[in-house]
């Protein structure tokens, strides 16, 4: 099992210039990029980097959440939420209440297949590890324990084997695959 510590995230510039995102993890897939994990802080409300092409689940992991206004109406990503679009959707997010940090799965559906879900209240799981790919725990609340190790909001781990993901009163995961 590894384990990426939140603090030890760097930030590296928006496609777009608005911001600032922290890359989690990427695969390729020969010379393809496949799939990114990031994690990244929105100041204010603003145009989305257009990556047509890929898929994208959005989850608001702090903050009150964002609206996300296109063409075809409005797509409401509330606090751990998962939001799924077309990454090439022009989108324009408005925050809700403050600023906000959303965690992004972006994915070329053409190679691979992506999903995020929100696991809390006390329980006792085995993530399920996919044939192919990853499966990254990401810390949304608490301080849950994988295989008895303490993890902190904004870690993520990625099992390598069987794991045993307990969650305690006021804990949250987010499990990306």
């Amino acid at each position: 099992m590894q384990v990426l510590k939140g603090s030890d995230l760097v930030e590296v510039p928006w496609k777009n210039g608005g911001g600032v995102t922290r890359d989690i993890a990427a695969g390729r897939m020969g010379t393809r990029d496949a799939w990114r994990i990031s994690r990244a802080d929105v100041a204010c409300d603003g145009a989305f980097s257009d990556f047509a092409g890929l898929e994208r689940i959005l989850t608001v992991v702090s903050g009150a959440g964002m609206i996300l206004r296109h063409a075809g109406g409005d797509l409401h990503a509330g606090l751990w939420q998962p939001v799924r679009f077309d990454g090439g959707l022009a989108v324009t997010s408005h925050l809700t209440n403050g600023p906000l940090t959303d965690l992004n799965l972006m994915f070329d559906p053409a190679l691979c297949e992506g999903s995020a879900r929100v696991h809390q209240e006390p329980v006792l799981l085995q993530p399920v590890l996919p044939d192919k790919g990853i499966t990254a725990l990401h810390i949304l609340a608490g301080r849950p324990q994988l295989n008895g190790q303490d993890l902190e909001i904004a870690d993520t781990a990625f099992p390598s084997g069987p794991a045993d993901l307990a969650l305690w009163t006021g804990d949250a995961v987010l499990e990306v695959t």
